[in-house]
């Protein structure tokens, strides 16, 4: 054999020799021993304190893949017991950053002549980590120091391939958004029909709020910035509960650390959705218990977020909602759009919105509405009014209330801006008319500063006084208009200080004879009338025209004008008090017998009317005639019983014209 080449024999026989003693010692030494070492390297790599309290064990082990020589490198396993990683020095915590009874990693010695720690497998058991973001925006689980900047190189860098996690309790505090949240994960089981790679739970508190829930995730290793599979939509399924509110969705997240975009199935249940204001920084109102389903899409990336729930069904109370509405986050308030749709509304479950709450969590809290009452009383709460501007459109097939107030086909156009809430139209077809109104209410000040204009058109009298159906009376058309303004903190006040003019006339209608007769008391036609039925008199008016002023409503010119007899009311009607004071003076245009003709009066309040005779009038008018009766002859008698009519002037023309005239309010909190 040449001399060179036993030399060379000589060498590789030499290093084969190093090798097999330096993998022989490595595989036997007590790694215990070079725990400070150990220690103090990783301390460098993650700019903090680690200490390593129990045993440190290393195993070599072959990598599951590659290929050449770099598949026959084996790889360290490295297995430590109780470890403790502090805290970075700027956070000022006392609590340590991350502990983990039993860590596991397999690491790839080749990527360490790059500078990179590439930990091939780490498996985590009954770990705890706090991770913390301050209100700067600083994160202590970067691995940097505080004083790097981000364009500054790290000089080692760290990738990890597969994480595994039985009991990892991780608690994440972020002051900004006001969340201190425990979660614990753990690893399922491989199922490859599955997105999901991750279980599960959590507890805390979200803007003064508990919240808890459940659910699965992806892969948490596609959360790291920069990783591959960031722009990879991450699959999530959730159900949380936050206090009476609870949710469950199912879908994808795209960058969840940054909430580029959200595809959700997404339902949503609760005793109110003003409970939804101090998560999302909406204005929804108080609402009776809802629920509601549909797709949840956002689109976060760009410089205006947008957060669109599509097509979604639900119900409110007992009234049904669907729809499609959108959450644009821009300054100076974000903005709601969108278009909504019921096909049975239910009053009842409106009542909150305009200050008639009588859920039982809410009587605290609230005016309690009282029994005599029938506007709201309770404060319109504005205070919410600045957390959004709103620009919706509703429309309600069928609205349940009472027999009474026979309403359907409600629209209306809601839009707050800076405060200041409108609803124009706000429209309803309302017994067999419409009743056109537009809203307004500024909310900028502590009083409320309210414009109301409304206008009615072919109300049909017969359905409005269901009474009057079964005499078989058909009363005309209504038509009405009002203008009010006014100033206060509930609806009930804002009546009771209203200016403004209210006109209505009755048109193209009959009215009841037998109606007619019974306001006059004139017995003789009743008895008639009912023994061989009833007949339509020909209305040549019902007009009326009111002046409001601080709230009392008084009668300038109310009349009802037929060929047979003319009805004047007169009087007031205080909305403050909600009392009426009502006098009817009924006069026959032509001769009556057995007339007890007297006037009525119309008393009490909005929800106990009373409406009764005038004893003194009807009483001497009998009396007298016992007396004649007495003192004359029988015929005598019946003089005080005669009418012999005294109005044959039709007054309609005139009341007519000013009934139509437009009704003026004055500024609101301005006097007329």
């Amino acid at each position: 054999m040449p001399r060179y080449a036993r030399i060379l024999l000589t060498i590789v026989l030499s290093i084969a020799l190093v090798m097999a003693v330096a993998i022989t010692a490595l595989s036997i030494f007590n790694w215990n021993w070079a725990k400070p070492w150990v220690e103090g390297q990783l301390s460098t790599l993650v700019h903090r304190e680690v200490e390593i309290e129990g045993r440190l064990d290393v195993d070599w082990k072959r990598p599951v893949k590659g290929s050449g020589w770099r598949s026959r490198i084996p790889w360290p396993e490295i297995t430590a017991n109780n470890v403790r990683v502090a805290q970075p020095g700027w956070t000022q915590s006392e609590v340590d950053m991350g502990q983990a009874d039993h860590l596991k990693l397999l690491v790839d010695p080749g990527a360490l002549f790059a500078n990179t720690v590439r930990v091939a497998r780490l498996e985590l058991k009954n770990a705890d980590l706090d991770l913390l973001r301050t209100e700067t925006g600083s994160r202590n689980w970067t691995l940097r120091e505080k004083s790097e900047t981000s364009d500054e190189p790290a000089k080692w860098q760290f990738a990890l391939q597969d994480l595994v996690m039985e009991n990892v309790n991780i608690r994440v505090r972020d002051p900004s958004l006001e969340l201190d949240m425990k979660v614990r994960l753990d690893s399922l089981a491989d199922d490859q029909s599955s997105h999901y790679a991750v279980g599960w739970q959590a507890e805390g508190q979200y803007k003064e709020g508990e919240i808890s829930g459940q659910g699965k995730a992806g892969g948490l290793l596609s959360l790291q910035e920069n990783s591959e599979a960031m722009d990879v939509p991450f699959p999530l399924q959730a159900q949380l509960k936050f206090g009476n509110t609870s949710t469950q969705f199912d879908g994808t997240i795209t960058r969840p650390t940054q909430l580029a975009a959200v595809d959700l199935k997404f339902r949503l249940a609760g005793a109110t959705m003003a409970d939804l204001n101090p998560l999302f920084g909406t204005a929804l109102p108080n609402t009776p218990p809802y629920e509601t389903e549909g797709r949840l899409h956002g689109e976060l990336a760009s410089e205006h977020e947008v957060w669109r729930y599509e097509n979604f069904t639900g119900k409110v109370g007992s009234s049904d909602i669907k729809g499609t509405v959108q959450y644009h986050i821009r300054e100076p308030r974000p903005l709601l759009t969108g278009t909504l749709e019921s096909e049975l509304l239910r009053f009842k479950d409106l009542g909150p919105l305009v200050g008639v709450d009588d859920r039982p969590e809410k009587k605290g809290k609230a005016k309690r509405q009282p029994a005599e009452k029938a506007v709201p009383v309770d404060t319109i709460n504005t205070e919410s009014w600045d957390m959004m501007d709103a620009d919706v459109h509703f429309k309600g097939k069928q609205i349940q209330r009472n027999e009474n107030l026979p309403l359907d086909n409600l629209e209306a156009k809601i839009k707050l801006q800076d405060r200041n809430l409108t609803l124009a139209p706000l429209n309803f077809g309302m017994a067999g008319g419409t009743l056109r109104t537009e809203v307004e209410l500024n909310g900028r000040e502590e009083q409320i500063k309210a414009r109301l204009k409304a206008t009615a058109r072919g109300l049909q009298l017969r359905k409005l006084l269901r009474g009057a159906e079964s005499m078989r009376a058909s009363l005309g058309t209504v038509n009405a208009d009002a203008s009010l303004s006014s100033q206060g903190q509930s609806f009930a006040e804002l009546l009771g200080k209203s200016n403004g003019e209210f006109k209505a006339v009755v048109t193209k209608g009959t009215v009841s004879h037998f109606l007619l007769e019974a306001a006059g008391l004139n017995i003789a036609d009743m008895v008639i009338v009912k023994l061989f039925g009833d007949e339509q008199i020909m209305l040549n008016c019902l007009a009326a025209d009111f002046d409001v002023k601080n709230g009392l409503m008084q009668a300038k010119a109310f009349k009802l004008d037929t060929d047979d007899a003319a009805i004047d009311i007169t009087g007031n009607i205080n909305l403050a008090t909600e009392k009426l004071d009502l006098d009817i003076d009924p006069e026959n245009k032509s001769l009556r017998i057995f007339t007890l003709r007297t006037p009525l009066y119309v008393r009490g309040t909005f929800k106990n009317p009373d409406v009764g005779v005038h004893e003194g009038p009807i009483a001497a008018r009998a009396g007298a005639a016992v007396a004649l009766g007495v003192i004359a002859t029988p015929l005598a008698a019946l003089i005080p019983l005669l009418n012999l009519g005294t109005n044959d002037k039709n007054e309609c023309a005139p009341l007519m014209k000013t009934a139509k005239e437009k009704p003026k309010a004055p500024p609101p909190g301005k006097n007329k």
